[in-house]
């Protein structure tokens, strides 16, 4: 995946500790960032395939993408 969509992330102007929370209330502030993200799908899409597992990437936090990676194989696996 070509990763020029990362530069026009709303987040390249803002601390990358923004999106690497340590509590709730902070996955909620990076959420509202990537809220009207014009690279947010392209974003989820690197951090699932790249199983990354920390911080917000697309919106999501860990525990969202670990559940998305788990209804994706359960779709495959039905089909």
């Amino acid at each position: 995946m070509e990763l020029e969509w990362m530069a026009k992330g709303r987040c390249t102007s803002i601390p990358p500790s923004m999106f690497f929370p340590s509590d709730g209330s902070g996955v909620e502030v990076a959420r509202r960032i990537c809220a009207d993200c014009p690279v947010k799908a392209p974003c989820l899409e690197y951090a699932l395939e790249h199983r990354i597992d920390h911080g917000v990437w697309g919106g999501t936090s860990e525990r969202e993408r670990r559940r998305i990676l788990k209804r994706r194989r359960e779709t495959t696996a039905a089909h």
